[in-house]
């Protein structure tokens, strides 16, 4: 009897499945999050996407080239000028125009400057995630001072329609240059700021280190760019290995993960990539501003963008790495087809693969270093 009552007892245990989002405040935008746990273990992730869709790619089939260039500004809306720069791009390729010297650079400056403030989100929210309020305040506020040359720049600070297929909206304000460069000369003292808070705190370390290994071959299967895929280890960067627009002409580093704190490719590496590459991005922008040549911003610009019928494919390093724009025209003033390649939408293709067998806690950290955007992903 006592032997029946004690096998009643035994509490049978089973996998259990556990919603994450959409609107929770670490899945970084409305991403949902189906996750697979025997106790606090994680055997499975499902990532639910779709709840930011907006049609983007068949609404470009009902707006001309010009048209579309804010709604690729709303795609990474946390680098808005690296989805105008690639778009632009690939119109241009489309066109087979020639740039002047001075647009290159000045669509440099900018790109660099948006880097900094992208990464700077990734790296403030990130420590957020795992718990560091202090460097998330400190990483804003320094992203406010790049928001406001932008301000001075096109009047807007999020969504901007600055740069366009053949050239861009205007040239450069009065002052912008000298205000830049004081930016720069503040920023970089802050970048050890922040190593000495944040990067080499214990804390950070313990919850970040070993955590969410990517292997560098299950990155390069799965897609994944960027400086997901740096950290671990894979030198492959478009302004190097893909050279665009005027990057040649500059001396600069690509970052690579190396394991110090850790296994290669954890949440540490991908972190620390990022707080790097806004070091790099610093030294090509002094590059530009010394480089700048003289010019009319508008000579490149056509009147009406008409290509030729043909399709071209565009390659771009944004800040999550390798945006994709394939273009097919029929010779109208509309494109027939607009497809665009998120590189967070393979990037958080990954997450699974990397989180099997860690605790829910880990989770947040891991897909904090993979820094997503649901608008692009969504798109």
């Amino acid at each position: 009897m006592e032997e029946q009552l004690l096998d009643k007892s035994v509490i049978e245990t089973g996998e259990m499945v556990l919603n994450m989002g959409p609107q929770h405040p670490s899945t970084h935008g409305v991403l949902r999050l189906k996750i697979h746990t025997d106790g606090e273990v994680v055997s499975k992730i499902e990532p639910i996407i779709g709840y930011l869709h907006r049609c983007f790619e068949k609404h470009c089939e009902k707006l001309s080239y010009e048209q579309i260039v804010p709604f690729t500004d709303r795609c990474d809306y946390l680098a808005s000028m690296h989805m105008d720069h690639a778009y632009s791009l690939a119109v241009e390729k489309l066109l087979d125009i020639e740039l002047p010297e001075r647009v290159e650079y000045i669509r440099v400056i900018i790109s660099e400057l948006q880097r900094i403030a992208s990464h700077l989100v990734a790296v403030g929210t990130f420590g957020l995630d795992v718990g560091a309020i202090t460097p998330f305040t400190w990483t804003i506020r320094d992203r406010e001072r790049v928001l406001d040359l932008f301000e001075a720049l096109c009047g807007a600070r999020l969504l901007y329609n600055y740069i366009w297929p053949g050239g861009v909206s205007h040239d450069l304000p009065p002052k912008f240059l000298e205000r830049t460069i004081e930016f720069l000369e503040y920023f970089d003292p802050q970048i050890d700021e922040l190593n000495n808070l944040l990067t080499t705190n214990k804390i950070f370390i313990e919850r970040t280190a070993d955590v969410g290994v990517l292997p560098p071959e299950v990155g390069i299967n799965y897609g994944v760019t960027g400086p997901s895929l740096r950290g671990s280890g894979v030198n492959f960067d478009l302004r190097k290995n893909e050279p665009y627009s005027v990057y040649p002409n500059f001396d600069f580093d690509v970052p690579l993960g190396e394991g110090i704190m850790g296994t290669l490719g954890d949440s540490w590496d991908r972190y620390y990539v990022r707080v790097l590459e806004m070091r790099e991005s610093a030294k090509i922008i002094r590059q530009a501003i010394e480089q700048l040549p003289d010019g009319d911003v508008h000579a490149a610009l056509p009147k009406k963008v008409r290509p030729n019928a043909g399709e071209v494919y565009g390659r771009y390093e944004s800040a999550r790495g390798d945006v994709g724009f394939y273009i097919i025209s029929n010779g109208k003033n509309i494109p027939l087809r607009v497809k665009m390649r998120s590189p967070a939408f393979c990037n958080l293709s990954v997450l699974s693969e990397i989180s099997e067998g860690w605790m829910i806690s880990d989770i947040i950290a891991i897909l904090g270093s993979l820094d997503i955007v649901l608008g692009e992903i969504d798109r």
